[in-house]
């Protein structure tokens, strides 16, 4: 596994080894030990698995009182997917990065406790899996407004505007969300 610090300390791109042949292939997707090296000593306590629909955007999603780093992959399909730092004590404070992964570079993203996370569907569809590090708290979710121009997000071109959940229609302003 090549493990690639972004642009934001703390946000790591994974890039496994894939074996293939002619019957398929096969690759690693986590190993504690090296996680723990690469990316820090955390602990993953639940495991998400969602399909979404081309041109679904999800996010800026955190929680925080219990903040989940996530470790993140696509199965299949493409995303754009996106972390935001909310740390107001880190120099990337409200700045952003974003990757493209997909079922065919098989990369993966860890983005630890303190960032905003969201994704927007480029493909008919995607599943979308990732690990957490606490359990989600509905009552603790916060959702920024996916598009708030004090951010930024570069997000790819879309065929038409992106389909968001009322919680994300509704989401707060960066300037107002409660941070780290």
């Amino acid at each position: 596994m090549k493990y690639e610090q972004l642009k934001l300390k703390g946000v790591v791109l994974l890039t496994p080894e894939v074996f293939s042949d002619e019957r398929g292939f096969f690759l690693e997707t986590f190993r504690q030990s090296d996680f723990n090296e690469h990316c820090g000593n955390f602990v993953f306590v639940q495991d998400n698995h969602s399909k979404s629909s081309k041109g679904i955007l999800r996010g800026l999603h955190y929680q925080k009182n219990n903040p989940q780093g996530k470790l993140v992959r696509v199965t299949k399909g493409e995303v754009y997917d996106v972390a935001v730092d909310l740390r107001q004590s880190s120099p990337t404070f409200g700045q952003w990065v974003g990757v493209i992964l997909n079922d065919i570079n098989k990369q993966l993203l860890w983005i630890p406790p303190g960032f905003a996370h969201g994704f927007y569907v480029m493909s008919d569809d995607a599943e979308f899996q990732y690990k957490c590090t606490d359990y989600y708290s509905p009552e603790d979710d916060v959702s920024i407004l996916w598009n708030d121009v004090s951010i930024g997000i570069e997000w790819p071109a879309f065929d038409s505007s992106p389909v968001l959940s009322n919680k994300d229609l509704n989401g707060i302003s960066f300037n107002s969300a409660p941070c780290f």
